[in-house]
């Protein structure tokens, strides 16, 4: 027992030693959710304290974070965010995918499924509240209809693949 607690001892020494890669990349806001669309206050402090450090280009990492595995975990979780949805690159989408990823951004929140719960809970202050909901699903709906007002709805919605 004595040689295998060594060896996890040595191995979690040793993994302190392979490089992850953080999302700490330059804060542009040039396109920007923020920039390319009118985000009230509320939903961008919403956003900002349950949303950006995974779907954003930078994160604001906690202490634990540059330990391993535990750094392994959360680069993992904070790529995945990005590639499914980045709201720092959110003006370089087509407008197809941004009122997709709108759609999505709702559907998220009305289902409970965001934040995670891996996140809220040592991130209490990331919890959204029934309030923070609603303004979120307000604001979403407003900006999709505004979509749909000034370009056609079939440019707009997914096309559907048969398989």
């Amino acid at each position: 027992m004595k040689k295998i607690f060594y060896f996890l001892l040595i191995l979690l020494a040793v993994i302190q030693f392979i490089p992850v890669e953080y999302n700490e990349g330059k804060n542009t806001t040039t396109h920007s959710i923020e920039t390319v669309h009118h985000v009230p206050d509320a939903v961008l402090t919403t956003f900002k304290n349950s949303c950006y450090d995974c779907h954003t280009n930078q994160t604001n990492y906690p202490w634990y974070a540059k330990i391993r595995p535990v750094a392994f975990w959360i680069a993992n979780h904070v790529d995945e965010g990005k590639e499914e949805l980045n709201f720092s690159t959110f003006g370089d989408y087509s407008l197809r995918r941004q009122f997709h990823k709108l759609e999505e951004i709702s559907e998220q929140i009305e289902e409970n499924e965001m934040p995670l719960k891996s996140y809220t809970l040592i991130h209490g202050n990331a919890k959204l509240t029934e309030v923070q909901k609603s303004e979120i699903k307000d604001w979403v709906t407003a900006l999709r209809d505004s979509f749909q007002r000034s370009y056609p709805i079939d440019s707009l919605k997914r096309k559907k693949t048969v398989k």
